[in-house]
């Protein structure tokens, strides 16, 4: 009963009266918050501060507004495990206790600004606690996706030479099978019910741990946080980012793409391990001070996932294509969504078919947006803009975005080229800052005065820009980026394989996904094609993430290359997507 007059309370907000008080009040507190000064720096219209922390000046301060306006509010975040559980933290209950959390980090654990940690956990509350805490403390935090295997766990960790890893049961003993060839690794932090030797335990620590904590005074450019990027031709990236690229660099995407104020709920359905989960369940919805929802959900299911739209007060849903994909497939006009209003999705293509059958079904456009690890969201398709369905929308503030040649010339409306992003003397602050050992790497990102993104593209006359696909091999697919070469490299340490080709392949529901070509070895007798494959493939699966593993497989004799012997991964590509 309590539950369900909280939500009455909830949709009351969008009665005519609630909303002109609630409208005048946000405008108030977000001037109080310095929101329109934070909306101004994305704007170039104002400097970046020498100082700033996403922790103190943005999410302290929603804090104090639930103090001072003590006017009925959405929690700060709002977690169910679909089994009847659920956590609702208000902006204060988050502020108190990320700071018994950032006790626990620099007390038992012993880390100080600067050290860096890989964070490995599904979408559990301690997720959101532990990025915040984070943030007080200045420790730098490098999220992972809960799919990772021992030998991606393992690099990640000699790579960013991370001090602490902090994981859960699940993965703890993948970690204890690597840990003695980890130098750099100090402590180990379990997020568990259960004691583990050799672990210090979270739940223990927070218990003790006391709820006041000074936040570290940081620079807009300090490091805060590092995503690994996937590759052409080597091992994942270090992508770096700082306390205003990412703490302040949503401002405007919060507000004019994701329409994001105080009285909304926004479900983002992205992965833990990826930078979509910071712009989706962390910055942009806190910095508007919206209420992000989360369902533990370990898989998606489409029943699951509708039946959830229907019973909670959800305004806004943010996911990727392939979920619309499987959505549409199902009975849309079967289920009544009691809240929601606005729908968003990125991170692969949108197909216009799936857009007209959302919108037939549910009477709702879905905004589409277009970003990268590195930089952010570039362009997108905002709130009250015409929606060409297929286009990316319009860039997006501080980024003039052009299509040019190889010899950085704007090309004409229509024209195929590579996204580019026009730079000054200076990058804009929303940018990465480097990928992390490999400057040479960061180097290539520039040519003349643009920001090459790595994408193809058109721009049409109203300028809205229609993605092609990748200058490189990165596969994207679901929503994942994957580069073939790792791929790649575990198919080779089978003994029937002497070489292979990961490209790009179509799929009705993924978008693309990964195909192999592989040469067998010339003394391996292919008796079983059938179970080869299957071996291959779960051979795969247990050296790099399973959601890397190629769905489609193809035997060949010899593959393409180049006259220096370099497989033309774009030919076989092309043969895929019927190009050629």
């Amino acid at each position: 009963m309590k539950i369900l007059l909280e939500f009455q309370a909830l949709r009351s907000i969008w009665n005519l009266k609630s909303f002109y008080r609630l409208f005048h009040q946000d405008h108030k507190v977000f001037a109080s918050l310095n929101l329109s000064n934070y909306e101004a720096i994305n704007r170039c219209e104002q400097e970046v501060p020498e100082y700033f922390n996403f922790a103190s000046d943005v999410l302290d301060q929603w804090s104090q507004v639930e103090k001072e306006e003590k006017r009925p509010s959405n929690p700060a975040l709002w977690w169910i495990n679909g089994q009847g559980t659920e956590v609702r933290w208000s902006f204060e209950e988050l502020g108190s206790l990320s700071r018994k959390a950032a006790n626990v980090l620099t007390d038992p654990c012993g880390l100080q600004k600067g050290d860096r940690v890989i964070l490995i956990l599904p979408r559990i509350p301690e997720w959101w606690l532990l990025n915040v805490a984070c943030m007080r403390t200045g420790i730098i935090f490098i999220p992972g996706t809960i799919q990772l295997t021992a030998k991606d766990i393992f690099y990640r960790l000699q790579a960013s030479k991370a001090k602490c890893i902090i994981t859960n049961d699940v993965l703890a003993p993948i970690v204890d099978a690597i840990v003695s060839e980890c130098q750099f690794l100090k402590t180990k932090l379990i997020i568990s019910k259960n004691s583990r030797d050799g672990w210090l335990n979270f739940s223990e620590l927070f218990k003790a741990a006391p709820a006041v904590h000074d936040c570290i005074k940081t620079k807009s450019q300090d490091p805060m946080t590092v995503f690994f990027t996937s590759g052409t031709t080597g091992s994942p990236k270090m992508a770096e980012h700082s306390h205003s690229s990412l703490g302040l660099g949503f401002a405007l995407c919060g507000r004019y793409w994701m329409d994001l104020s105080p009285s909304d709920i926004i479900w983002n359905m992205s992965d833990t391990g990826w930078v979509k989960a910071a712009l989706g369940s962390v910055f942009a919805p806190w910095l508007r001070g919206t209420c992000v929802f989360v369902h533990a959900m370990p898989q998606f299911e489409p029943k699951v996932f509708l039946n959830t739209l229907c019973t909670y007060p959800i305004t806004t849903l943010c996911s990727a294509p392939t979920a619309y994909r499987m959505l549409v497939q199902q009975d849309l006009r079967s289920y009544k969504f009691k809240s929601l209003r606005h729908c968003l999705t990125g991170g692969e293509p949108l197909n216009p078919e799936v857009f007209a059958q959302w919108k037939s079904q549910t009477g709702l456009d879905i905004y589409e947006g277009y970003g990268q690890t590195e930089v952010g969201i570039i362009s997108a398709n905002l709130k009250g803009m015409k929606v060409k369905p297929g286009s990316m929308g319009r860039p997006t503030a501080p980024y003039d975005v052009q299509i040019i040649d190889e010899s950085c010339n704007i090309l004409p409306p229509g024209e195929e080229g590579d996204i580019a992003i026009k730079i000054d003397s200076k990058q804009p602050f929303c940018f990465f800052s480097q990928y992390i050992d490999e400057p040479g790497k960061t180097a290539t990102t520039v040519r003349g005065d643009f920001y090459i993104t790595g994408d193809r593209g058109t721009m049409d006359e109203d300028g809205y820009l229609w993605f092609v696909g990748r200058a490189d091999d990165v596969i994207i697919s679901a929503g994942y980026r994957i580069g073939p070469f790792e791929i790649e490299s575990a198919l080779i340490e089978h003994p029937a394989v002497v070489e292979s080709a990961v490209v790009s392949s179509p799929d009705p529901i993924r978008g693309e996904v990964v195909k192999a070509f592989v040469v067998l070895s010339p003394s391996f007798i292919l008796c079983n094609p059938e179970k080869l494959i299957q071996e291959l493939q779960d051979h795969v699966k247990k050296a790099t993430a399973p959601y890397k593993y190629p769905r489609k497989m193809e035997f060949v004799n010899q593959l393409p290359k180049t006259i220096t012997g370099k497989i033309r991964r774009n030919e076989l590509r092309n043969k895929e997507w019927g190009r050629i």
